[in-house]
C-alpha cells in the first residue's frame, strides 16, 4: 500500500504508479510524518486533470477498489460513482468546471457499481479564490456505523411502541368500561379499575421520562444540578418503600464506612440511579441485597464516594457482563425495557463517575459506581 499515496514519505519527490505515470507527492501529509494508509477514514486525492494521485488503505477498504487500479486514472474511471437516483455523481456535481465559488460537497450517501453504499464528501482545493481546482480530496466512510445507529434506533422505537400498547390497552379499556358501565360496579370494583389505570398511568410515565434521559444521554445534554447529598439517607429511603411494599426488613443491609465525605450531585438523579440498581437487585437478585457506601479515590485519583450493590442471586454470565450497560440488554425474561443500566452509566458519568459491574463475593450481581465529592467550582471560587 506504500505506493497508493506518495505523500506518506517526506523525503519522496515523486513516485510511478502503477501504470508508469510520475506522480507528485501529496504536500502537508509527508511534513507531519503522517502516512495517509494510517488515516481512519478513505482518503482519495485527484490532481487538477482529475487523475487520482492518492489512494490509501481505507479507500481500498471501504470502495473493494486496489490502489493499482485506481492511481493515474480519471476520478469518474476509478469510483464511478452514482447518487441513490441512479444519477452518475462526479458529471452531475463537476467539480473542475462547475461554479468556481463552490468548495466541496456535504457527505452523502452515494453508490459504486454493485450497489456497494459509501458516504463521500469531497473539498476543492483552490491556490487563490475563484481559481481552478488544483487538488480535489475526498472523504470516504463505510455506512456500518450509520446502519448500526439506524438499527439501534429502530429497536428503540420498536421497544418503545410494545412497551406502550399494554399499559394504554389497559387504560382506554378500563375508562371506557366504567365511563359505559359506571352503575354496575361496585365501589370496590370502581377502585381495582381505577387503581389499575394509576399503575399503568406510572408505567407510561416512566418510559416517557427514560426516553427523555437517553435523548439527553445521547446527544450530551443532561443537565446536573449539584446540592449537597446524603447518600446513606437516599438507600434508606428506598429500602423503606420497598419493605412497606411487602419485602422483608431482613433481605436489606447498609454497610457505611465512616466518615464519609461531602457529596455534592443531583438529588434526583442519584435516587434514580439507586432505584434502578436496587430494582435490579430485588427483581432479579436473591438473597440478601448489600448496599456499601465508603469513600473512594475516583478514576482521576480525586475524593470520591462509592456505592456498590449486590446480591446473591444467579448472577450475570461472564460473557454478558461487557453489554450490561448497553441499550436492550435484559439480565432476564422478568419484563422491563432493558433502558435502565444504559440510563445509570449515563447519569454517573455525567457526574463525572464510573460504574462497573462484576460478580459479588456470594455469586450474584455486584454494580459499584463511584462518584466525585468536590462541590461546584462557583463555590470553591474566593
Amino acid at each position: 500500500m506504500a505506493d497508493a499515496c506518495p505523500a506518506a514519505s517526506p523525503d519522496t519527490h515523486g513516485v510511478s504508479d502503477a501504470r508508469g505515470a510520475r506522480e507528485a507527492p501529496l504536500p502537508g501529509l509527508g511534513g507531519l510524518g503522517l502516512d495517509p494508509d494510517d488515516l481512519p477514514d478513505g482518503l482519495v486525492v485527484a490532481d487538477e486533470n482529475g487523475r487520482v494521485t492518492c489512494f490509501n488503505a481505507a479507500a481500498a477498504r471501504i470502495t473493494a477498489v486496489a490502489p493499482r487500479e485506481a492511481l493515474g486514472r480519471s476520478l469518474e474511471s476509478a469510483l464511478p460513482f452514482e447518487d441513490l437516483e441512479g444519477r452518475r455523481w462526479w458529471p452531475l456535481t463537476d467539480p473542475y468546471g462547475g461554479l468556481t465559488t463552490r468548495i466541496g460537497q456535504p457527505e452523502r450517501n452515494l453508490l459504486l457499481p454493485g450497489g456497494r453504499e459509501v458516504l463521500v464528501s469531497a473539498r476543492y482545493v483552490r491556490e487563490r479564490p475563484n481559481g481552478p481546482v488544483r487538488r480535489l480530496v475526498v472523504q470516504l466512510r463505510g455506512t456500518e456505523a450509520r446502519r448500526r445507529t439506524e438499527r439501534s434506533h429502530a429497536e428503540l422505537i420498536a421497544t418503545v411502541a410494545h412497551e406502550l400498547r399494554s399499559p394504554l390497552t389497559s387504560v382506554k379499556g378500563f375508562t371506557a368500561t366504567l365511563l359505559a358501565k359506571w352503575e354496575r360496579f361496585t365501589d370496590d370494583q370502581k377502585r381495582l379499575m381505577l387503581e389499575t389505570v394509576d399503575a399503568d398511568a406510572d408505567r407510561v410515565t416512566r418510559l416517557i421520562a427514560e426516553l427523555l434521559d437517553i435523548s439527553r444521554i445521547d446527544s450530551g445534554r443532561l443537565e446536573v444540578r449539584r446540592q449537597p447529598v446524603d447518600v446513606v439517607a437516599a438507600v434508606r429511603r428506598h429500602i423503606q418503600a420497598y419493605t412497606a411494599a411487602g419485602q422483608p426488613e431482613e433481605r436489606f443491609r447498609v454497610e457505611v464506612e465512616d466518615p464519609l465525605p461531602d457529596l455534592w450531585a443531583d438529588p434526583d438523579k442519584i435516587d434514580q440511579v439507586l432505584g434502578n440498581l436496587l430494582e435490579n437487585a430485588v427483581r432479579h437478585g436473591a438473597g440478601t441485597v448489600t448496599i456499601a457506601v465508603s469513600p473512594a479515590l475516583t478514576k482521576a485519583r480525586t475524593e470520591g464516594t462509592a456505592v456498590t450493590v449486590s446480591d446473591e442471586g444467579p448472577g450475570i454470565p461472564e460473557e454478558s457482563m461487557s453489554r450490561v450497560f448497553t441499550r436492550f440488554w435484559r439480565g432476564s425474561k422478568r419484563g422491563g425495557t432493558g433502558l435502565g443500566l444504559y440510563i445509570v452509566k449515563g447519569i454517573v458519568e455525567a457526574h463525572g463517575g464510573t460504574i462497573t459491574v462484576e460478580r459479588a463475593v456470594r455469586g450474584g450481581a455486584q454494580f459499584r459506581f463511584t462518584l466525585p465529592v468536590g462541590a461546584p467550582a462557583f463555590l470553591t471560587q474566593g
